[in-house]
């Protein structure tokens, strides 16, 4: 540190330094100076006679309280983060528990016990059992869940919190009502987490971080994360996880595919973070022993409901009254049928009904589907319901036609939309297979349509791309040639560049996408943006450092994509013009111009794609509405591409336009220009996550029957009947059973989906998640 006297001499009047690298001075009582950085240097100018040490000391003081509020700011913006992302949650999983019911006055309780065996890898003696836990404690999932809430704040510090169970035991509704307890209980005073359930199904751990994972997953479903935090460097959503803002509850360890189910584990165990984690207990099983790690976590498991419990339960939600011993049951609806589950010795087939009974699933789907006109004593007199299995697989198979003969209580009956109950099931039993074979829990409406072989993934791609542009490109030229030469020729000169310009383009854009697909590397990423293209407030939000990190990647992408478009180009037009009979030097001629085109045109692209990135910003929270919602997502990322596309277009059809007008004449350079422009456009639509899926969501799979043609408003109707829910910018089928039944049972599957066993039962065909795992 140096110190400069004043050198003025009269008076104690107080020297002010100029500015430097316009930075403004610092005055503190009887010092003035400038703070500089760089060099580790701070200059300080005082007036004669004033106190150096006193002086000094004072400077100290106000930096560090300058320092300080600094702190402050950046607590209390991560601390109004939280607060926004709280609400945000709050309000999903409202939604969530309506529509579930769980705040009904007659939901049914659900029981838990701590967990002995080989789960925690301990034998017998568990030490970190709940407190207060017995064989069996109660917990009621419409009232607080004090002892669980407890035993993750004991965990909070050494460890996490399993909640195993069996299939439709109530985990995930455990899960919800623990969310929505703690976000009731949550104080922003105290630096509490905020609850946010993730469905752990999706996570591959051999490629992301678990920390990495739920950043994304926050970035995601709540976008406002997106944004840059305080540090310039970071997203709000990955400051708020660093600083421990969120607390994960990870739903469905069993949904993670089986061969990446050790190094979750692996990954869950080491973590440091509070965690909570739902799962089936064989899963868990299974995942400890070939880790061989033994988890450092509170495992409970929830237990099957007895009998009274839903005896009393389906009693009060139907509004029957059971006749007392004097009085004989009608052989007719809900009484029958309960008297019966409560005989000491039941039939068979009360035996088998009570079995089904014993999960929260089993127990409202049965009040679900015999709400209405059906009668339940079927499932104690039909000779088909002989098994438990059977039975269970009868209330799964009229799910889906119950809910669909029903009108919607939120609109009038005008204005509801019908849906074939039969085409429905067959619509949902293609989506169940499709997150099947993608081993995902989630419906992401840019993946729809990719579990194709390659091959056929990118035929589709070329004969759409083929078809669209040698129409374009057919009537443009056509047209030109009409208005200048006559109808006749018009039409001769459509016929011909149509099949060239689709066949050249069809087939560049189909290999085009096969090659980045399968390369993963260099090509563009099919899923949408988080970011949004405008003009507005450009210079603002750190644009030079994205311009700097972007430009040289996106131009080497951009030119090493236009050669090899060129080379594609080339080879089609080549190829199609071999075909016509053409000589050797006019097809090598032909051959040279889509070659230079398609270099300059990567060129021009990549050049666009980086200096696009300074105008890329996140969508501001108070300009969004619901912006998680997969249908604003892919409205944003439509927008996002057509002001892509546009740009691209105008700059390529304007080149070409000149370069043609230069060479031949004005009416050849317009209709040169128009064409390329627009047959460019078209290719370069479909690698992007919205021109993928119109290809294949809104094109192809509705012309051959898997798909609704008005898919959007499907999955959402779907939403309203219980079928599906809606986790930010995804769906997922509301229960795991119900997917995987549908899975099975839902006909024929398309192409490559499923794999078939020796009997005829469709099986996961991959023991490892492949999210790209196509095959040429």
């Amino acid at each position: 540190m140096s110190i400069a006297p004043d050198p003025e001499e009269s008076g104690p009047a107080v020297h002010t330094p100029d500015q430097a690298d316009g930075k403004p001075p610092i005055t503190v009582g009887h010092v003035s100076g400038i703070l500089a950085i760089g060099d580790h240097t701070v200059n300080v100018l005082f007036a004669e006679g004033a106190s150096t040490e006193g002086a000094l000391a004072t400077l100290v003081e106000q930096l560090v309280d300058a320092v300080r509020a600094e702190r402050r700011s950046v607590d209390d913006a991560l601390a109004a983060k939280a607060d926004l992302l709280a609400n945000d949650v709050h309000a999903r999983l409202r939604h969530e528990e309506e529509q579930l019911r769980l705040r009904d006055p007659d939901s049914l309780p659900v029981r838990w016990q701590p967990v002995l065996g080989k789960v925690l890898g301990r034998g017998e003696d568990i030490h970190n059992t709940p407190a207060g836990a017995t064989d069996a404690s109660l917990l009621d999932l419409a009232g607080p869940l004090d002892e669980i809430t407890a035993t993750v704040q004991e965990q909070a510090e050494s460890g996490w919190l399993m909640v195993l169970g069996r299939a439709g035991s109530g985990k995930s509704a455990l899960a919800l009502r623990f969310a929505l307890t703690r976000l009731k209980a949550r104080s922003r005073t105290h630096k509490t987490p905020v609850p946010v359930i993730f469905s752990l199904g999706s996570w591959n751990p051999k490629t992301t971080p678990l920390r990495s994972w739920l950043i994304s997953r926050l970035e995601r479903d709540q976008p406002f994360l997106a944004e840059t935090g305080p540090s310039g460097d970071k997203t709000w959503a990955a400051t708020l996880v660093g600083a421990d803002y969120v607390l994960p509850i990870l739903d469905g360890f069993d949904e993670i595919a089986v061969g990446l189910r050790k190094d979750a584990l692996i990954a869950l165990n080491s973590c440091t973070m509070p965690l909570l984690v739902t799962s089936r207990r064989p899963e868990m099983e299974a995942a400890r022993e070939e880790s061989k790690v033994v988890p450092s976590a509170t495992a409970i498991e929830l237990v099957d409901l007895n009998l009274d419990d839903s005896v009393k339960y389906l009693q009060k939600a139907t509004g029957t009254t059971l006749p007392d011993g004097r009085e004989v049951a009608p052989e007719d609806g809900w009484a029958y049928v309960l008297s019966e589950l409560r005989r000491p010795h039941p039939t068979q087939a009360g035996a088998n009904l009570a079995a089904v009974l014993t999960t929260p699933l089993m127990v409202t789907l049965a009040r679900y589907v015999y709400e209405s006109e059906r009668n339940p004593s079927e499932l104690l007199t039909a000779e088909e319901l002989d098994t438990q299995e059977a039975v269970e697989k009868h209330l799964l198979d009229i799910f889906i036609p119950t809910a669909y003969k029903r009108f919607l209580n939120y609109e009038p009956a005008g204005e509801h939309r019908r849906w074939d109950p039969e085409r429905a099931r067959h619509w949902l039993g293609y989506l169940a297979a499709h997150m099947t074979e993608l081993k995902t829990p989630d419906i992401e409406w840019w993946r729809l349509g990719t579990t194709v072989r390659l091959r056929w993934l990118m035929l589709r791609v070329g004969v759409t791309v083929g078809i669209a542009s040698g129409l374009v490109a057919g009537i443009v030229y056509g047209t030109e040639v009409w208005l200048l030469s006559g109808p006749v020729n018009g039409l001769v000169v459509a016929g011909l560049t149509g099949p060239q310009n689709g066949l050249g383009l069809g087939l560049t854009f189909g290999l085009m996408h096969g090659l980045v697909t399968k390369m993963k590397v260099g090509g563009p990423k099919f899923e949408p943006s988080l970011m949004e293209i405008r003009l507005r407030g450009w210079t603002e939000n750190g644009t030079k450092a994205r311009l700097r990190e972007s430009f040289r990647p996106r131009v080497t992408r951009g030119l090493a994509g236009g050669l090899l478009f060129g080379l594609l180009w080339a080879f089609g037009s080549t190829a199609f013009l071999a075909l016509l009979g053409y000589p050797g030097p006019v097809i090598a001629l032909n051959a040279g111009v889509p070659l230079a085109a398609g270099t300059g045109l990567g060129l021009v692209m990549g050049l666009i794609a980086a200096l696009g990135a300074g105008f890329e910003t996140v969508i501001p929270r108070e300009e969004r509405e619901e912006i998680a919602l997969p249908s604003v997502l892919l409205n944003k990322n439509r927008a996002t591409v057509l002001k892509q596309m546009l740009t691209i277009g105008l700059v390529i059809g304007s080149g070409y336009g000149v370069a043609f007008g230069l060479a031949s004449s004005v009416p050849a350079g317009i209709g040169a220009g128009l064409a390329a422009g627009c047959v460019i456009v078209i290719g370069a639509a479909t690698m992007t996550a919205w021109g993928r899926w119109v290809v294949l969501a809104r094109i192809w799979l509705p012309l051959s029957g898997w798909l609704p043609r008005d898919l959007d408003a499907f999955l959402q109707d779907a939403c309203e009947r219980k079928v599906l829910r809606q986790v930010g910018a995804v769906y997922q089928f509301r229960h795991v059973q119900l997917r995987d039944h549908l899975c099975k049972t839902a006909g024929t599957l398309p192409e490559r989906i499923l794999h078939r066993t020796d009997n005829g039962n469709p099986v996961r065909p991959l023991d490892v998640a492949d999210t790209d795992g196509h095959d040429l």
